[in-house]
């Protein structure tokens, strides 16, 4: 087999094979396109003729059709199936060549396998894909990750197929070996944040005012006119939209209300919690998926008392402008805290991610492409060492219109006993942020008590230890200097 493909794709299920048409379908790549069951590549041939694919029977056909320095894109189920794909086409592969895994791979994952292919000579790259089927096909936003020589290769063909907002394409190398999937990951775990806070929209608009699922939909249709307008806004309301064929009913009221999840934004939370980075909005929307998926508990908790009166809203057409503000300014707080958690990746893995970068990648192609990703690459742009993406100008002045509607939003949840969890929280560290002084002080006295962990003063430099009792009035401060 002669080395005619300048790119090769393995795995061709959905996302593998629509990712290989995308690449075929682009002036300059002619793609050589493999899989584990020969019947899945002769399908694909025959389907789409137009794309000129070159078929590989065994991973030596395939490394013998690629053209040095061969590259391909592994498309497979990650974990074992994604090192089983890596062990063969190491063998068939040279120094100088490139495997990219183009799944949703844990970081830690694709760190040690970027360290142990190293070795080997070939280049390894974790690359972030974000869209779905759709985005595979038409145009992704692309995150990856890997060397820099690895990204003089990719870049022309990754431009190629990515997904362009404003006249640029939606892909940049983000940095050294797990960069570009642990960006994948934060982007994941703030689509979370995003959903759980529209249906948290959706639910407290429907119970307050009573309007059905259509008219609801004419409501964010209409917020995706404005500073709201983003992907997850415009297929709300078309899911909204929806009615079952078989009842007649709004389809959202025949969908059980248990939401699954595939385990990034749990990573996410998992990630934050060992880097110390606080992102309350993105735990309790991966929680609030948790929570719905517990049927049993739920039925056993059903007859628990909740609030006496019947509530109802005076002012429809107020209440909706006041959730409207209120997701906004969530929706920040989820922004803000995921890329809190990506400064800190860097740091401590030593990568060197420009963050106005990754805002403007996911402006198209991905699943959180939203209007105001421009703001957050300015707001880098015009200081890069932002201590939180919510202080800059245009976030803090939004913030600081909207938190009293975000306020009367919470507050009636609470007394409708409507759970709001993801609204609630965003509120929660919003004024944790703020405050000038926290109870973090009595923890801090708690743990110098039962564990001596000591604490420190606001009138003293060192740090300082109580010989607490309870038998006497007065305590012993001990400079542990």
């Amino acid at each position: 087999m002669s080395a005619e493909a300048n790119i090769g794709v393995v795995g061709l299920a959905v996302m593998g094979s629509n990712l290989a048409r995308n690449l075929a379908s682009r002036e300059g790549n002619t793609v050589a396109v493999f899989n584990r069951s020969h019947d899945k590549t002769e399908h694909l041939v025959a389907e789409h003729p137009e794309a000129g694919f070159v078929a590989a029977k065994t991973y030596a056909e395939f490394a013998d059709a690629l053209a040095a320095p061969r590259t391909a894109i592994i498309m497979v189920k990650a974990g074992a199936g994604t090192d089983a794909v890596i062990d063969e086409l190491v063998k068939v592969f040279e120094p100088g060549d490139i495997i990219v895994d183009g799944g949703n791979a844990l970081f830690t994952d694709t760190m040690r396998r970027e360290k142990a292919v190293r070795e080997t000579g070939i280049h390894f790259v974790g690359a972030g894909i974000s869209g779905g089927e759709e985005g595979a096909l038409h145009g992704p936003s692309i995150m990856p990750g890997g060397s820099a020589e690895s990204w003089v290769t990719l870049k022309p063909i990754l431009e190629s197929i990515a997904a362009v907002a404003e006249g640029e394409p939606c892909v940049t190398h983000i940095g050294t070996d797990g960069a570009g999937h642990f960006v994948k990951m934060i982007h994941n775990g703030i689509e979370y944040a995003d959903m759980q806070l529209i249906a948290e929209a959706y639910d407290l608009i429907r119970r307050g005012t009573g309007k059905s699922p259509a008219e609801i939909a004419d409501v964010f249709a209409h917020w995706n006119t404005g500073e709201l307008e983003s992907y997850l806004i415009e297929i709300t309301a078309e899911v909204l939209r929806q009615v079952d064929a078989a009842t007649g009913e709004p389809l959202v009221d025949v969908i059980v209300d248990q939401a699954g999840a595939k385990g990034t934004g749990a990573w996410t939370v998992q990630n934050a919690l060992d880097l110390g980075i606080p992102v309350s909005g993105i735990a309790e929307a991966v929680f609030a998926r948790s929570l719905s998926s517990k049927p049993a508990q739920r039925a056993a908790a059903a007859d628990l008392p909740g609030p006496a009166e019947t509530w109802a809203v005076d002012d429809a057409d107020a209440f909706v402008e006041d959730v409207r503000q209120a997701l906004f300014a969530s929706k920040i707080v989820a922004y803000s805290q995921g890329f809190d958690e990506i400064v800190a990746g860097a740091a401590e893995y030593g990568w060197d991610i420009r963050k106005g970068e990754v805002a403007k990648i996911w402006r198209g192609g991905c699943i959180i492409r939203a209007q105001f990703l421009n703001r957050i690459t300015e707001a880098y742009a015009e200081n890069p060492g932002l201590d939180a993406l919510l202080v800059a100008p245009y976030f803090r002045d939004a913030l600081a219109g909207a938190q009293e509607a975000w306020r009367r939003v919470v507050v009636a949840a609470a007394r409708a006993g409507i759970p709001s969890p993801a609204f609630s929280s965003s509120l929660a560290y919003y004024d944790g942020l703020r405050a000038d002084r926290l109870p973090a002080a009595l923890v801090q006295g708690q743990r110098d008590f039962f564990g001596a962990h000591t604490y420190k003063r606001i009138d003293k430099e060192g740090t300082f230890h109580t010989l607490w009792s309870g038998d006497r009035s007065e305590v012993e401060a001990v400079d542990t200097h």
